[in-house]
């Protein structure tokens, strides 16, 4: 684990006096929740992350350099089995002694069903303008609670059979075992998604980012009292970068027609959530699975009735279907990474990705 000399730290935190004796050791699963562990934790201590950036969260082989950051973690931070199924059982057989959090089950959180069919509903922006500012008022009431608070005392007075109920107490969890068949999902034959239940892309929405820094700052606070208070400087100036970003990415989207676009497949509708800009529909349901003849039809005519401009596509998906689908519309294509896989790991993967999806749909017009 890196440890930043003390010295350093201090330069770096300036008001926030910093320990590196006992920094916990921390897994992520995915590039996007690492970075913001990265950010909390920055001047303190790094992260390990368990999928390399660029490879599949759905279908991935584990290292044994991966499996020994799981073995050796005090706490893991991951989106939940929704998102990586097969990691459910490296997680209970080898963070044994680690605190689990599952960020999809976070309370407080924006979390959307699967969408159904090829084309998608129109919205009402006028409900959505009104659900973002509730949403935003919730942020603004638990910033202004912390300003009375440091980051573990909050922690402390939180009931902890909270978590427990939450389904983030690994100790409880893995006493009382898990079913090898879980509902709705089927771990031996997973091809993309079940598209029953939660849409598990809760990382692209930058209000689900901002309340996941405040609960990494008190997870990480509780492992390490000494270097609470960097952890929740961290966390504040990490939750302001993105309110920038956010701002910054919604002007730019000023001019974006809504249903101007389709995706390639559904994994952007947290996104589109948050900016108030939303798909006409997307080729494919699931990442793994190509469409139906059927299903291309029905896609070409939302293209067609819709004026979609643009598709959305992904580096690993067949550029053929693509071409098929927008075959005699005059709409491009433009590629884009849910994932940012060619972006640089660390503690400002997460804002670059936001701005490099922004820019994409930005340029989609």
């Amino acid at each position: 684990m890196l440890k930043t000399p003390l010295t350093s730290v201090a330069a770096l935190m300036g008001f926030a006096s910093v320990s590196v004796a006992d920094v916990p050791k921390v897994a992520t699963d995915i590039a996007p929740v690492h970075s913001l562990v990265a950010r909390v934790m920055q001047g303190v201590g790094e992260p390990g992350m368990v999928v390399p950036n660029g490879a599949s969260p759905h279908h991935h082989s584990m290292r044994p350099s991966e499996a020994l950051t799981l073995s050796q973690a005090d706490v893991v931070f991951w989106i939940g089995e929704a998102l990586t199924p097969w990691l459910e059982g490296p997680v209970d057989e080898l963070a044994t002694e680690a605190h689990v959090v599952e960020l999809l089950e976070l309370e407080g959180g924006v979390a959307l069903p699967f969408r159904e069919g090829v084309g998608f509903e129109a919205h009402d922006h006028g409900d959505e303008e009104q659900h973002d500012d509730d949403h935003h008022d919730a942020h603004e009431d638990h910033d202004d609670h912390g300003d009375d608070h440091d980051a573990h005392a909050e922690h402390e007075d939180h009931d902890h059979e909270a978590h427990a109920e939450a389904g983030h107490d690994h100790e409880e969890d893995h006493e009382e075992g898990h079913d090898d068949e879980h509902e709705g999902h089927d771990h031996a034959g997973h091809e993309g998604h079940d598209h029953e239940g939660l849409d598990p892309h809760v990382w692209l929405s930058p209000e689900n980012a901002m309340l996941w820094l405040d609960v990494i700052a008190v997870e990480l606070s509780e492992h390490d009292v000494e270097n609470a208070a960097a952890y929740a400087a961290n966390a504040a100036a990490g939750k302001q970068e993105l309110k920038e970003v956010k701002a910054e990415i919604k002007a730019s989207l000023e001019s974006v027609r809504d249903g101007g676009f389709v995706v390639f497949h559904d994994a952007y509708q947290y996104f589109e959530h948050s900016f108030g800009i939303y798909a006409a529909g997307a080729i494919s349901l699931g990442d793994a699975s190509d469409p139906s003849p059927a299903r291309i039809a029905e896609i070409q005519q939302v293209v067609k009735q819709a004026q979609v401009s643009c598709v959305f596509s992904e580096p690993q998906f067949n550029p053929d279907m693509v071409a098929t689908v927008l075959e005699g519309t005059g709409a491009k294509t433009v590629v884009i990474d849910p994932l940012g896989a060619a972006l640089e790991p660390g503690a400002g993967f997460y804002p670059a990705l936001l701005k490099e999806l922004g820019a994409a749909m930005a340029s989609c017009q």
